[in-house]
């Protein structure tokens, strides 16, 4: 998998797309851009992808989101940088099997979803959820023993984190912090980091699943992880355990969750993400108390959008000077 491209024999043509986490391009911003594209260099930013289609004729870069109808009308396509950290919505046959690189935030998104993620689980233990769902009724005797005597402290815990990318890096980081024992799996090698010495491989999941007592998935979405989290998973948990997921919710197996949830299969659920998205309002899942819910917001960050702006500009330079991307990802691995 090249992780370069040659530099075109004219001035670089890129268009920006405006997206979720790139909502606005200052002047600013486009004069950083103009700086490490070279003087010459064409930009045209748009506020959506499907605006897009009119300028993408002559377009080597784009910066942004490349649905199949942009990516079709871009025949002199190169390169994109994506605005997402799931690539999962590229990986239509067209691009697949096209030589158009593509790069994005791989390694920089993780701290604000490992910040909700930790939001969500102590919401659970701490019984933040139901001291709020209760308002005044909290204070009421018997609501404040009933918290009192279910609380949680994650101190001597375990968390298992299964991938560990971004992510499952800051998530250990956190659950480090917090006093908790981290064990983390990945399909790949990877290095330890953050009180994760040796990062086991995927034969090791099973054990994984069963010691730990907050179970943390940071996985992209692939063919391979689709569904994975289904009645084999959730029963391999302790009883007690908390899953946690604020990655990609079709990781989860939906009716599986709802089922180890009801029969008590597993301690609670703490989710930003959901097996349907928007997560319909007769799903069961709304009506546990042992399960939280955002509603995917947790790749929201104010510094998002600029680092992943200086990487596409550090990458810019890079092109130009003929040296390897940051942030490449494998197409046909999914990420």
């Amino acid at each position: 998998m090249s992780s370069t491209i040659s530099m075109p024999d004219k001035p670089l043509n890129i268009l920006v797309t405006k997206t979720l986490t790139l909502p606005e391009v200052s002047a600013e911003d486009e004069d950083l851009i103009k700086k490490a594209a070279g003087p010459d260099a064409v930009i045209t930013v748009v506020d959506s992808p499907r605006e897009g289609i009119d300028h993408a004729g002559d377009a080597d870069v784009i910066l942004g989101i490349t649905p199949r109808s942009l990516f079709r009308a871009a025949p002199n396509l190169k390169w994109v940088h994506a605005t997402a950290s799931g690539v999962d919505m590229f990986m239509y046959d067209e691009f697949l099997e096209s030589d158009v690189v593509l790069t994005g935030e791989k390694g920089l998104v993780g701290g604000h979803l490992a910040d909700t993620a930790f939001g969500l689980l102590l919401a659970l233990t701490r019984r933040i959820k139901t001291a709020i769902e209760l308002g005044p009724e909290g204070w009421t005797q018997e609501n404040r023993e009933r918290m009192r005597f279910s609380e949680i402290e994650l101190e001597g815990l375990t968390m298992g984190i299964v991938g560990f990318g971004g992510t499952g890096r800051h998530l250990a980081r956190r659950a480090l912090a917090f006093g908790m024992t981290v064990r983390a799996v990945d399909a790949f090698p990877v290095q330890g980091s953050d009180g994760v010495e040796v990062v086991e491989g995927m034969e090791a999941l099973e054990e994984v699943i069963r010691d730990s007592d907050v179970l943390a998935v940071g996985l992209p979405l692939t063919n391979e992880t689709r569904g994975m989290c289904n009645d084999e998973f959730f029963g391999a948990m302790k009883p007690t355990a908390i899953f946690l997921n604020v990655t990609r919710g079709e990781i989860i197996d939906g009716p599986a969750l709802e089922r180890a949830l009801r029969n008590g299969e597993i301690g609670g659920a703490a989710l930003d993400v959901a097996p349907i998205e928007p997560l319909p309002p007769d799903s069961a899942l709304w009506g546990f108390d042992n399960c939280v819910m955002t509603p995917h917001t947790a790749g929201a960050s104010q510094h998002r959008g600029r680092r992943n702006l200086e990487r596409f500009c550090r990458n810019l330079v890079a092109l130009r000077e003929g040296r390897e991307f940051e942030g490449v990802v494998d197409k046909r691995a999914g990420f």
